[in-house]
């Protein structure tokens, strides 16, 4: 998967656990809490749909990495090119 594509994967995630939620006009450098209305719970089913698909570990120490969409390219990158 290239880089350029991963933040369709991340709202395509949040369009599925948070079907309510406007995912249209999300800027890439804001924090997604920030732009959202997404609880720790909901942050926790983003983990664990990232786990699902793609078979990805993120340690808890490693979520604040996951808050925005650039940092989600960031973090995810590198786990993410040869799938």
């Amino acid at each position: 998967m290239q880089a350029t594509e991963i933040p369709g994967v991340i709202i395509d995630i949040i369009n599925t656990i948070a079907p309510d939620e406007d995912t249209t006009d999300i800027k890439s450098d804001v924090k997604l809490r920030d732009q959202l209305d997404l609880d720790s719970m909901d942050f926790l089913d983003i983990v664990m749909e990232l786990r699902k698909r793609f078979g990805i570990e993120v340690p808890e120490e490693d979520y604040p990495k996951l808050a925005s969409l650039d940092s989600c390219v960031e973090f995810l990158g590198p786990m993410l090119a040869d799938k």
